[in-house]
């Protein structure tokens, strides 16, 4: 198994709800820390929405293991941020069998 290249730096990102004083929440995202990480392009799908075309596109995002519970241990749900980008997480599991390193099933959407 090669070694993962941990080149680009990304922000996990764990979804938060804040009241909105009238009785109901508005949605935000909450930085937890940042991962240095290694993206690959894994899969992609085009479609047409309502009046916009909707492209889908798989990475798998390994980074470096936290052990389970650690708030620096990635959990489907969260999502990583680059910049502009943003990359839902979708599962987490070990990347190899000495438990180094995780890899991240993710999706991102973009509608231009």
């Amino acid at each position: 198994m090669r070694r993962p290249r941990l080149d680009r730096r990304l922000l996990l990102e764990s979804p938060t709800r804040q009241p909105d004083g009238a009785g109901g929440v508005i949605p935000g995202w909450q930085v937890l820390g940042a991962h240095w990480a290694e993206v690959r392009f894994a899969s992609g799908t085009s479609r047409e929405g309502p009046g916009v075309a909707i492209a889908r596109s798989g990475f798998d995002i390994t980074v470096r293991a936290a052990p389970h519970g650690s708030p620096a241990r990635p959990v489907p749900g969260q999502r990583f941020r680059d910049g502009p980008r943003r990359f839902a997480i979708l599962s987490v599991a070990e990347a190899d069998r000495q438990g180094f390193h995780l890899v991240c099933a993710c999706r991102e959407e973009v509608a231009p």
